[in-house]
C-alpha cells in the first residue's frame, strides 16, 4: 500500500514543489492551502501522514496541530519550520508532533523522517490487526509472536508438529520465553483445536496432592476427600490436550506414574480401582536442561526418552530483539485499554531503551515493564524517559558496545546533552563532520547549524 501524504501550506509554491518531490519518491501527495478545509480534506483523502506548516496565514499550525491530536490522534504529523523557530517546533514536539522538518528542507532528511513514519505504521497496523484477531476469537495467530527470523524458524517446526494428532512435544526455555502460549497454539492448529486444553504447572501442586491433581480420587480416598469423587487434569483433558508445565519439578515418584499414562494412557484415580482409558495428548514444558537433570540423578532417564519424542527450543527475548518493538507496542496498547488511557504508541527513544535491555525475564519481564510504564505514564505517547526504571544494570552485566544515559535527579538542559553527543561523535569520526552527520542521522547542513547553535567550534581534528 502506497503511504498517503496531506501538505498543510498556504504558500502555492512550497505545496507545489514539496508534492513533486513526494510523487517522486513514491508517495501519494495531496495539498491544503486552506486552513478552514483541513479535516475536509482529511477525511476526503485519509492521510497516512500529514506535513504541517507551523506557520499559516490565517491559522496558527500548533492550534490545529491541537485539534489533529484530538480528532485524529492516528496520523502521525510532522511540523515544518523556519530556523528561527526551532524552540516553537519543540513545544509541537510536547503537543505530540511526530518530529518537525526546517526550512529549507533537505530531502535526505525528509526521506529519513518518512522512513521513520512509515515504520511507525507499520508496527502500529501490526498490532491492531493482532488486537482485533484476539478480541474476536481469543485464538493465538502467527503474528502474536512476532516475525524475526528466529521466531519464524520455530513456528515453521511448530507447525508441523502440531499436524499430528497425538505426538508428545518437550517445550524448552528460558522463564518468561512464553512455553505456554506456545503449547496454546500448537493445541489451536492441531486436530484437537476443537477439544479441550488443560495448563497445569506442576511446580504449583503441593507434594502430596500432586497424584489427586493429576488422576483425581474416589471418595474417602484420604482426608479432605470423603464427600465426592474428584476428576484429575488428565480425565478432564480426555479428547483434548495437555500441558505439563515446569514438568521437572515433578517429584520421582510421580515421573514413575506418569511414564505409564504416557505408555498406556491409562491410569487409577487415587483410591480407585478401576482403570481409566484417556484419549490425550501430552505436551510438556520446562526451563530446565532436563539431559542435565537426568545426569544429576533428579529426573528420570525412560520419562525423559518419552517425552522428547519432538523437541522445540524456544528463544530468549535477546536472541530476536527484532520482535520487542511490535511486543512491546502490543502491551502498551492492551494496558492502555485495560487503565482507560488514550495512547499513541511508543515513540522511538522509547524503542530504542527497549532493544538495549537484557531482559533476562524475557517476553514476562517486557509485558510487566509496559504495565508499569502505562499506569504510571501521562501523555498520549510512551517516551524513553517513561522507562527510566530500566536504565540499571547491575554490576558486570552492561554490555559495553551500548549506548547508557544517565540523567542527574536535578535534570539537565536538553542542549547540553546534544552538546556532549556531538562532541563525542565528532571525536569518534575524527573532527570529519560528514561522517559524523551520517552517524548522528542528520544531514551535513542541520549538523553545522547545530553545532553554531551549541556554540561547538571544530578547528581541527579531535584527539
Amino acid at each position: 500500500m502506497v503511504p498517503k501524504i496531506l501538505i498543510i501550506d498556504d504558500d502555492n509554491l512550497v505545496c507545489l514543489s514539496l508534492q513533486k518531490v513526494l510523487r517522486k519518491l513514491g508517495y501519494e501527495a495531496e495539498t491544503c492551502m486552506d486552513a478552514d478545509e483541513v479535516f475536509d480534506k482529511i477525511e476526503l483523502f485519509d492521510p497516512d501522514i500529514i506535513l504541517l506548516d507551523i506557520y499559516l496565514t490565517t491559522h496558527n499550525g500548533l492550534d490545529i496541530l491541537k485539534d489533529l491530536q484530538n480528532s485524529y490522534l492516528h496520523i502521525p504529523v510532522i511540523m515544518i519550520t523556519g530556523y528561527a523557530d526551532v524552540k516553537i517546533a519543540v513545544e509541537a514536539m510536547k503537543l505530540g508532533a511526530f518530529d518537525f522538518l526546517l526550512k529549507p528542507l533537505d530531502i535526505e532528511q525528509l526521506k529519513l523522517l518518512l522512513n521513520k513514519c512509515e515504520t511507525h505504521l507499520n508496527l502500529k497496523r501490526e498490532v491492531e490487526s493482532l488486537h482485533k484477531v484476539l478480541a474476536e476469537n481469543d485464538n493465538i495467530t502467527r503474528d502474536f509472536f512476532g516475525k524475526s527470523k528466529t521466531i519464524t524458524r520455530v513456528l515453521n517446526v511448530v507447525e508441523k508438529l502440531a499436524k499430528s494428532d497425538d505426538t508428545t512435544i518437550l517445550l524448552e526455555g528460558e522463564s518468561g520465553t512464553g512455553k505456554e502460549v506456545f503449547a496454546k497454539y500448537i493445541h489451536q492448529i492441531s486436530p484437537r483445536k476443537d477439544k479441550v486444553f488443560i495448563p497445569i504447572n506442576c511446580g504449583t501442586i503441593p507434594k502430596e496432592l500432586a497424584e489427586s491433581e493429576l488422576f483425581g480420587h474416589e471418595k474417602g480416598a484420604f482426608t479432605g476427600a470423603a464427600h465426592r469423587t474428584k476428576l484429575g487434569k488428565f480425565e478432564l483433558a480426555d479428547g483434548g490436550t495437555i500441558l505439563l508445565d515446569e514438568i521437572a519439578e515433578l517429584g520421582l515418584d510421580m515421573q514413575v506414574k506418569l511414564l505409564r499414562v504416557l505408555q498406556e494412557r491409562t491410569f487409577y484415580r487415587l483410591g480407585g480401582e478401576r482403570e481409566i482409558s484417556v484419549n490425550v495428548r501430552i505436551l510438556a514444558a520446562t526451563n530446565k536442561n532436563l539431559e542435565e537433570e537426568v545426569k544429576a540423578g533428579k529426573f528420570r532417564e525412560d520419562l525423559f526418552y518419552r517425552l522428547n519424542v519432538a523437541k522445540v527450543e524456544i528463544p530468549p527475548l535477546r536472541e530476536r530483539k527484532e520482535d520487542i518493538p511490535i511486543l512491546g507496542l502490543s502491551f502498551v496498547t492492551q494496558y492502555a485499554l485495560k487503565f482507560d488511557k488514550r495512547i499513541k504508541g511508543l515513540n522511538e527513544g522509547a524503542i530504542e531503551v527497549l532493544l538495549r535491555q537484557r531482559w533476562k525475564g524475557n517476553v514476562r519481564e517486557l509485558r510487566n515493564a509496559m504495565e508499569r510504564a502505562v499506569l504510571m505514564m501521562d501523555g498520549d505517547e510512551l517516551k524513553s524517559q517513561h522507562l527510566n526504571f530500566l536504565n540499571a544494570y547491575s554490576p558486570g552485566e552492561q554490555e559495553t558496545d551500548n549506548y547508557l544515559l544517565k540523567i542527574p535527579r536535578e535534570g539537565i538542559s536538553i542542549d547540553v546533552v546534544l552538546k556532549d553527543l556531538i562532541l563525542k561523535t565528532l571525536k569518534i569520526t575524527r573532527g570529519n563532520q560528514v561522517r559524523a552527520a551520517k552517524v548522528l542521522g542528520l544531514s551535513r547542513s542541520k549538523l553545522r547549524y547545530r553545532m553554531e547553535q551549541l556554540g561547538i567550534e571544530v578547528t581541527r581534528k579531535i584527539q
